[in-house]
């Protein structure tokens, strides 16, 4: 029945890689690549083929077999399967490189570094093990013996001459193997066996000639082991007394490491430490792992690639998912996710990631959005839409101000990848309140910065809803750099508003800001001004140029559109956030608020609606900000050429403005003068000193009231259209300007956010149902009161006992 046998090789479940074996491995074995047949991961199958004659060999390698199945440690060659028939021996272990290999293909890549062989030599430590543990001799170290796995741990292996030191199985077996005699020690040719030596002290001689080896390349002969070469001057002495010619004083294993591991040693470096440390990690306490892992990120750039992504990622995930490690792990993951491909990316760290993002840790929350950059490319749009921006989102309404910060700057990585209704509804809901009611005038300020970076990916109906109304809104804003932003904001998405609405929507809250009580303020609404006119004069002159002008106003949202906007502000986010912070080390329990800075200049005659104006406080402090200088770009092919407009820095403008508030016409500083001093605000305060004092000046809201009626003006104020402004007494009266009113009721004002059929962001609050609540109710009083007046005229006085007269 020999059509029944099975045929053990085809059965075993794993297979060999037809390709030559690697390296010609001195002694009975071949080494051959291999995969598991179930799931193909990697693995090395060691294989003897049995010969006729060859029956030492044979003992040889069935032993090796044995030893395999029994020794376990870490830096011992690990054992998965093996299988042993007539025939052949098969023994299947981890992916290994032989140690020849490998320090050749290093040497050809740019070399081997010394904290990498440092380790590696600490891991024969195995000899440690098999001497002092097991009472083993090994019986055969060298180059052949060790191999690399794909973190770069070197193994023991080559087990073929093992012995026992107790002389159990009678003396050591015979190699008969050139290659493998020469590294035996010199004791051992004396055959009278008078030579005192201890058990361990022929693999330490081995271990020596290992290290001659690896840093001087292939072992000549016996005799030039007396000249260390390469060897690092720090290893040298330790080495010495390994090769030494008396075997009684070569260190046992253990005592040789503890030598190399002393201050100053060869293997006492970050390296080392960091993999003992990854070793004995399951038995460290809490406070010494968060410890670990806030160090590990520093020293990660100087760590082998292999060692990062093989040994230390591991440890990460696992230290993420069981060990309670928090938000320290981030940073180190991410540094190491940088040296995976993009498929093991989406593997290993995009779940770990995804998962993370639903934590309520506010710091792991925070770290994930600052480190945001490092992995959105791998973030696919329907995990974005579905399993991270609805926990995003939460830091808009965060207590934190840092963490809304960070939210509103991550937008400009999300942004892309939202799918209609998240990006045109749910942000900009979101985007609506905090330019209006956030307390903190940077984070304002970076909402209408980061509005301008992601118009172009609205819908355009969502852009003619939102993008005038909120840049608008900015430059009403008390906080100076908010009003700045909504200037550039403006200049920024110039190509995505029609020529009706830059004439009739834009220009007009443009030539307001001419008159802002700040010159940096004024300075950026002239430049966009002449802008603005470039363009619409240049399609005055040839109508025909109206269409190209106008091709991205009703397009479809496309990031190619966004070419000013990718680049006019990204400085913005990064200097106000740096306010921001600054101002939370600051202030870590309260949140400031800004004064009301006056829109206009207080003007000396009253106009005939005056508008009470609060104080502008005064500072000479300086944002601690970086300057970058980026100009807005857009194709050459349009007429207006804005390139050619220098921008301006936020950053400076910010400066300029927290450091000058010298009102340019002599009526506003005149008034805002007396208003300080009766504030008590000197211009030698911080810019953190003013948060507090700003607050008590005036509230948000109040800077953006808009008077509800006209009044009549005061007896003897003469009416604007009484000046003679072109006449010859107007040289004498000074700058015009100083006695404009704020802004004449029947200038036309673009609507805010909330209106234009965009009700539902922020506009119909408590505050302003109350308020025209109220209004009605007063209305309506005074309504009955005046019938009854009426009533009581029309009777007129009664007469009293006039009806018995009659």
């Amino acid at each position: 029945m020999w059509f029944f046998a099975r045929d053990p090789v085809r059965d075993f479940p794993f297979e060999l890689i037809p390709e030559p074996p690697e390296g010609g491995l001195p002694g009975p074995w071949a080494l051959h690549r291999g995969r598991k047949k179930a799931t193909g991961s990697p693995v090395s199958i060691f294989v003897y083929d049995v010969k006729p004659g060859a029956e030492e060999q044979t003992q040889v390698a069935k032993a090796a077999f044995k030893r395999f199945k029994t020794l376990r440690h870490p830096n011992i060659l690990a054992y998965i399967d093996g299988l042993e028939t007539e025939k052949c021996l098969h023994v299947v272990t981890e992916a290994v490189t032989p140690l020849g290999i490998y320090l050749k293909a290093r040497v050809e890549a740019g070399g081997l570094k010394e904290l990498e062989i440092s380790w590696g030599l600490h891991q024969i430590k195995a000899l440690s093990f098999l001497v002092n543990d097991c009472s083993l001799i090994h019986n055969n170290v060298c180059m052949a013996a060790v191999f690399v796995d794909r973190a770069g741990e070197w193994k023991l292996g080559g087990l073929d001459y093992m012995y026992s030191a107790q002389g159990n199985g009678g003396g050591p077996p015979r190699k008969g193997i050139p290659e493998l005699e020469q590294y035996d020690p010199p004791e051992l040719a004396d055959s009278s066996g008078r030579v005192v030596r201890e058990k361990w002290s022929a693999d330490m001689w081995r271990l020596g000639c290992l290290i001659w080896e690896v840093f001087n390349g292939p072992l000549p002969r016996a005799a030039a082991l007396r000249n260390p070469g390469k060897i690092p001057k720090t290893l040298v002495p330790h080495y010495c007394e390994l090769v030494g010619a008396n075997p009684k004083v070569r260190p046992n294993p253990a005592r040789f490491l503890q030598n190399c591991r002393a201050p100053g040693g060869f293997m006492s470096n970050r390296f080392v430490e960091t993999n003992l440390f990854l070793e004995e990690i399951q038995i460290k306490e809490p406070a010494e792992k968060q410890k670990f892992f806030q160090e590990l990120s520093k020293s990660l750039d100087a760590f082998p690639e292999d060692f990062c992504r093989h040994k230390v990622l591991p440890q990460l995930l696992t230290a993420f998912e069981f060990g309670n490690a928090g938000a320290v792990v981030l940073t180190p993951l991410f540094k190491v996710g940088k040296f995976l491909s993009a498929e093991e990316y989406q593997q290993k760290i995009i779940p770990v990631v995804v998962k993370m993002f639903s934590s309520t840790d506010r710091a792991m929350r925070i770290r994930l959005l600052q480190q945001m950059e490092q992995f959105i490319q791998y973030l696919d749009e329907p995990t974005v839409n579905t399993q991270i921006f609805p926990h995003v989102v939460h830091g808009f309404l965060d207590t934190n101000p840092a963490i809304r910060e960070q939210t509103v700057k991550s937008m400009l990585l999300l942004a892309p990848k939202l799918n209609e209704a998240n990006l045109n509804v749910e942000l900009m809901k979101h985007f609506a309140r905090l330019q209006a009611k956030d307390e903190q005038g940077p984070i304002r300020c970076n909402t209408t910065v980061c509005l301008g970076k992601i118009g172009s990916y609205l819908s355009a109906s969502t852009r003619h809803r939102v993008l005038t109304s909120a840049f608008s809104r900015a430059t009403r804003d008390p906080f100076a750099p908010s009003r700045v932003a909504g200037v550039l904001g403006f200049a920024a998405t110039h190509n995505l508003y029609s020529m009706n609405d830059c004439a009739q929507k834009i220009l007009p809250v443009l030539c307001g800001l001419t008159v802002d009580p700040e010159k940096s303020v004024r300075d950026q609404a002239f430049k966009a001004i002449r802008s603005f006119l470039s363009k619409l004069e240049s399609v005055s002159e040839d109508p025909t140029q109206l269409e190209e002008v106008e091709k991205d106003v009703h397009a479809a949202s496309s990031p190619g559109m966004g070419g000013a906007a990718a680049s006019w502000a990204g400085w913005a986010v990064t200097g106000v956030s740096s306010l921001t912070s600054k101002l939370i080390r600051s202030h870590p329990t309260t949140a400031p608020t800004e004064t009301n800075i006056p829109q206009r200049p207080t003007p000396e005659v009253p106009a005939p609606a005056p508008t009470p104006v609060p104080a502008t406080p005064t500072t000479s402090g300086h944002w601690e900000t970086q300057e970058e200088d980026k100009d807005t770009a857009e194709d050459s092919s349009t007429a207006d050429r804005w390139d050619d407009e220098d921008w301006g820095s936020l950053e400076q403008e910010a400066e300029s403005v927290l450091a000058q508030q010298d009102d340019w016409s002599t009526g506003g500083q005149v008034s805002r003068a007396s208003q300080v001093s009766n504030s008590d605000h000197k211009s030698s305060k911080s810019p953190e000193s003013d948060w507090s004092s700003w607050e008590a000046e005036g509230s948000w809201e109040q800077g953006w009231q808009e008077p509800s009626s006209q009044e009549p003006p005061p007896d003897g104020t003469r009416l604007a259209s009484e000046y003679n402004w072109g006449g010859p007494e107007s040289s004498d009266k000074g700058d015009p300007f100083a006695t404009l009113s704020a802004r004449p009721s029947t200038q036309p004002r673009p609507d805010s956010w909330g209106e234009d059929n965009w009700e539902g962001l922020e506009t119909d609050s408590r505050q302003v149902k109350a308020e025209l609540a109220r209004k009605k109710r007063e209305e309506r009083r005074r309504e009955m009161e005046a019938k009854r007046a009426e009533r009581k005229v029309a009777k007129g006085p009664m007469k009293l006992g006039a009806r018995k007269l009659d």
